[in-house]
């Protein structure tokens, strides 16, 4: 298995030659502030089958603890990977970034106490393939491509 992966604006460009393991949707607050949503897809590789194919020079990095630090992308800001000092032979990825389709899927949603107020995990919402057919899109200035 080869999966894909890259930052939104496609500069850092990110090759894994193995599994995806210990996938959860985290709904810790640290989570959700780092990825600025609802919770945040995280799984594990082993390092050794993680590659930066491009965009080495455009990664930035923040120490959030010591011994861990997140990388992102300096020109979008995109989250790629997080290293922890303790446990080098794996890292941490936003599973946001895959280009790819993964074969592995999520284990759990984690830290349920904390998720934010709004999101009912068990909601029956409807499903669009595009925007939802109410947003008026000639007066948002949007278009219905993404």
């Amino acid at each position: 298995m080869t999966y894909q992966a890259s930052c939104l604006c496609n500069t850092v460009k990110v090759e894994i030659t193995g599994p995806i393991s210990d996938i959860i949707h985290c709904h810790c607050s640290l989570c959700r502030k780092s990825s600025g949503t609802a919770y945040a897809t995280n799984g594990f590789v082993q390092t050794a089958d993680f590659t930066i194919v491009s965009g080495l020079e455009s990664l930035g990095s923040f120490q959030f603890k010591p011994g861990r630090t997140r990388y992102f992308c300096k020109h979008c800001a995109s989250p790629i990977y997080s290293a922890n000092a303790s446990d080098p032979a794996r890292l941490r990825l936003r599973l946001g970034i895959l280009d790819s389709d993964i074969a592995e899927r999520p284990l759990s949603h984690n830290f349920v106490s904390s998720k934010a107020n709004w999101d009912d995990l068990d909601a029956v919402l409807p499903r669009y393939d595009a925007f939802e057919p109410s947003r008026d899109l000639t007066t948002t200035g949007v278009n219905n491509e993404r």
